[in-house]
């Protein structure tokens, strides 16, 4: 128990990551559909033998149409579909009022009452003819119409079909008022009938495009989405068979009818403890993976929980695109993932994070094998296209080249899938498009996360760099000697950590702000001192070297005032390690021979440098500072003096936690000694 309990306390970290993980996995799974998935992948074997074991229908299914199928339907129906018109009651009501109220105002009562008669029934018969076949109005729908061409006509919510022919229109009304009128000349008032019934004449059936869409849109709801049924331990495929259009759409058919069903509880509890697994191992793996290959952001807990969060952000961004039927899952930004990051690690991490999101979405997206491939290509395009990332322009440009994968992947799948581009659609490269476009919102971001997680990236070290920024600036106004110090400590560094492999700009980042404790009492450091006045001469030796020793200490405020990141201060604790004021401690020693001597007033306070970065930064500030006192610049003292230094460093174990191997650091001394050289001018010996 008292194990358990000790291991408890000196474990947090471990357990930290512990519960991550597990609340990573939880929530990636609760994410996760619970259907089954069918575990078949044939989108690429139309056309090609089945090379999978005999298909039985485990149940009854129907084989649902083709895309064209319902397509040519669609059109079908809407190619037959008769218009709609509807009679208006109101206004035959209306018109037959007015015709009988003009008939008696405007009727000269000098005239015969028997001709007044014959002629009121004679119009009011052509009248009652007129509406009873409707006067129908002008309308898109029939223009340029056939005479036999049908529509249907409403009245009183009861439709009825006729031609075109069968109608009236105003012309044709009054056309046929006036062969009724000249055929009974001698027998009625032909001209004040004409005057009356012209009045009395307008447009009863109009075009009703409300009941006519909503008959349309009816129909085409129900079209029936199958056309056969399956029955249950029928055969569906043999292997070796080719899958030609039919089976395929049997297959296609069998899919979504497995997809979509429901699952019983046990079935649920598989199922589940499937995508445990499943998630469990691609999560543990990328873990692994940085506990063996990135030391340092493995140990630190807010890089993992920022990955693993990165993760489940894609995750769930993957689940509403499912879920929705309005847009395809590659109008999401996968790629913003691998881009934010490289943003603030290196691209192999990138790469490996990409491919275990990638790995876990599949499971997810409609077609599996298509959704890895396009989206595997797309991040790695994306990681190399911002190597180094040294401005905001590539962020653009590995939108466009993220864009041109897409589409590119997406072709070459088609044409070997489908044997031909027929079915590509220019809305597939919309949804491409929109999701290299959200790319671009992975700069936003960045600034986000750094604040959220406590993070540097290479945008925000690009800032830090330039030598116009406040601090920088007030390095090179107090103290001119160390801010030229420092530009040439960075010009080494960077050299170095390229040959090597690591960060160079954070590295040179570093390098700028190393030494800005020494802002503080600028004439104390020897490269400030352009007058000659030395004010160690009126001090103690350990005096001298608490002073020396303390620009670390009194850096790290100044970082910290001025919210600096930890990377870079990390830099400042660390370019000294524990070394020893070496002249001051040997200055003591020759003063005071036999004296006990606390060397701990001596010694810088550490830590040492853990990391690539910081380690070479060690180096080219001493080879740097060194370089400065030498009496005779040639290649040989050069030589000499870069090999003492980084010898001596080795030999204080100021190394043992950085991640460098004894050939990086003769690799470092190599480029040293060339830099030095030519820093110096030094003209090289060539064997005679």
């Amino acid at each position: 128990m008292k194990k358990f309990i000790s291991f408890i306390r000196h474990s947090h970290p471990e357990i930290y990551k512990g519960i991550t993980l597990l609340l990573a996995i939880a929530t990636i799974v609760y994410i996760f559909p619970k259907e089954g998935k069918f575990k078949y992948e044939f989108q690429n074997l139309k056309g090609k033998p089945w090379y999978h074991d005999d298909l039985i229908a485990p149940f009854d299914f129907a084989i649902g149409k083709t895309k064209e199928e319902m397509t040519a339907e669609k059109a079908e129906i809407i190619k037959s579909a008769k218009p709609y018109f509807k009679v208006n009651n109101n206004i035959v009501k209306t018109k037959k009022a007015d015709f009988k109220r003009d008939f008696e105002t405007k009727w000269d009562n000098k005239k015969n009452k028997e001709l007044k008669e014959r002629t009121r029934a004679l119009a009011q018969a052509i009248l009652d003819t007129v509406y009873s076949k409707g006067v129908i109005e002008p309308a898109d729908v029939i223009d340029n119409k056939p005479p036999d061409f049908s529509i249907e006509v409403l009245n009183n919510n009861v439709a009825e079909d006729h031609e075109l022919r069968y109608f009236f229109t105003i012309p044709s009304a009054y056309e046929y008022g006036q062969q009724m009128l000249k055929a009974n000349a001698n027998r009625v008032d032909v001209k004040f009938a004409s005057l009356v019934l012209e009045n009395a004449i307008d447009h009863s059936i109009a075009y009703d495009k409300l009941t006519t869409d909503k008959i349309l849109q009816q129909a085409i709801a129900d079209i029936i989405p199958s056309r056969d049924i399956i029955l249950k331990d029928q055969a569906i495929i043999k292997r070796g068979e080719f899958l030609d259009s039919k089976k395929y759409q049997i297959l296609t058919s069998l899919k979504a009818e497995y997809d979509g069903q429901s699952v019983d509880a046990s079935s649920y509890l598989i199922i589940l403890f499937g995508q445990i697994l499943i998630v469990a191992i691609c999560l543990s793996v990328l873990v692994v993976f940085l506990a063996f290959f990135r030391k340092e952001i493995f140990r630190n807990n807010s890089k993992v929980t920022f990955i693993l969060f990165l993760i489940v952000l894609q995750v769930l961004m993957a689940k509403l695109a499912v879920n929705s039927m309005a847009f395809s899952i590659y109008i999401l930004p996968f790629c913003i993932l691998p881009v934010i990051i490289r943003s603030f690690f290196d691209t192999r991490v990138a790469l490996f994070v990409h491919l275990v999101s990638v790995l876990i979405i599949s499971f997810m997206a409609p077609s599996r094998f298509d959704f890895a491939f396009i989206q595997l290509l797309g991040g790695m395009v994306a990681i190399f296209s911002i190597v180094n990332l040294r401005n905001r322009a590539q962020i653009f440009i590995s939108s466009v080249i993220i864009f041109l994968t897409y589409s590119i992947s997406f072709v070459a799948l088609t044409i070997i899938q489908e044997g031909g581009n027929d079915i590509i659609s220019i809305y597939d490269f919309a949804w491409f498009g929109i999701s290299a476009t959200l790319t671009l919102f992975s700069f936003p971001l960045i600034f986000v996360f750094e604040k959220m997680f406590g993070l540097t990236s290479d945008v925000s070290l690009l800032e830090l760099s330039d030598t116009n920024r406040k601090l920088l600036r007030e390095l090179a106004s107090r103290a001119p000697g160390t801010f030229q110090h420092s530009l040439q400590v960075a010009n080494l560094a960077e050299e170095a950590i390229y040959n090597i492999g690591g960060n160079t700009l954070l590295v040179r980042t570093g390098a700028l702000y190393h030494d800005i404790g020494k802002m503080e009492m600028p004439m104390y450091f020897i490269e400030n001192q352009a007058n000659g006045i030395n004010p160690h001469d009126e001090l103690s030796f350990d005096e001298s070297a608490s002073i020396i020793i303390g620009h670390v200490i009194k850096g790290i405020e100044i970082a910290k005032k001025h919210k600096l990141p930890e990377q870079i201060i990390d830099f400042i604790r660390t370019h000294h390690g524990t070394s020893i004021t070496t002249y001051f401690y040997r200055s003591f020693q020759n003063a005071f021979p036999g004296e006990d001597i606390d060397e701990t007033k001596f010694h810088y306070p550490g830590p040492i440098p853990f990391s690539k970065e910081t380690a070479v930064l060690m180096m080219a500030d001493s080879v740097e500072a060194a370089s400065r006192s030498l009496k005779k610049y040639d290649a040989e003292t050069i030589d000499d003096l870069v090999d003492r230094i980084i010898n001596t460093q080795i030999e204080q174990n100021q190394f043992a936690n950085a991640d460098i191997t004894f050939k990086d650091i003769n690799t470092l001394k190599k480029i040293f000694k060339k830099k030095l050289i030519n820093v110096y001018h030094v003209r090289m010996e060539y064997p005679r």
